[in-house]
């Protein structure tokens, strides 16, 4: 039987940039939020789990945070990283410029030898219109860590590929007995462009 790929991404789009001086950020023991005090302007609601979020204006938080979680009435979003408690006022911007998936097993998980491993991105692009071409990068990381943390994932060396308006679908196999792999996608900025799939094989 033939063997299939996964869909480790399906269709992305990338999401407006949000800006203004209601945003805030918090943490609780170790859950850490980044706050809007006006949903109806600047709900958060639109992003999603595994999104990237940088953080500009801000006094103390000019980071990149992965999304954790959303909540459901656009108020907050919980992100992996460390924040500061910051109170809103300054005019804070929060722009979306990628996402990872979420794990899957590599060989390691497995304890296969081979080691081998393939990935396809296929992304928008080829159109007339150069914000419709996706312009950002995407590459691979691994992990051998058992229960991952966000510290313990590693870039998988001659993986990424960076997008050149033309080329719609990149290919690319690397080796290493990972435990866990996962796509990033990243310096992601055209408005109108999409990441169509990503699609694994071990």
């Amino acid at each position: 039987m033939a063997q299939s790929s996964t869909t480790i991404r399906s269709a992305a789009s990338h999401k407006a940039t949000i800006t203004g001086t209601v945003i805030s950020f918090s943490q609780t023991g170790t859950e850490y939020k980044i706050n809007s005090s006006n949903t109806t302007t600047h709900s958060l609601g639109n992003y999603a789990q595994y999104d990237l979020i940088t953080v500009s204006g801000s006094a103390n938080n000019n980071n990149t945070f992965t999304v954790k979680s959303v909540a459901t009435n656009g108020s907050y979003i919980i992100v992996e990283e460390t924040v500061t408690t910051e109170s809103a006022g300054a005019s804070v911007s929060l722009a979306h410029v990628g996402f990872v998936t979420a794990k899957y097993q590599g060989d390691g998980y497995y304890s296969q030898i081979d080691g081998v491993h393939t990935v396809a991105y296929h992304v928008s692009a080829g159109s007339v219109t150069a914000a419709n071409n996706f312009n950002g990068s995407i590459k691979m990381q691994g992990s051998l860590a058992t229960t991952p943390t966000e510290d313990d994932w590693f870039d998988i060396a001659d993986t990424t590929f960076t997008a050149d308006t033309s080329t719609s679908v990149s290919s690319y196999n690397f080796t290493g007995n990972f435990v866990w792999v996962r796509a990033k996608c990243y310096n992601w900025t055209t408005a109108s462009s999409s990441v169509t799939k990503i699609l694994y094989n071990h």
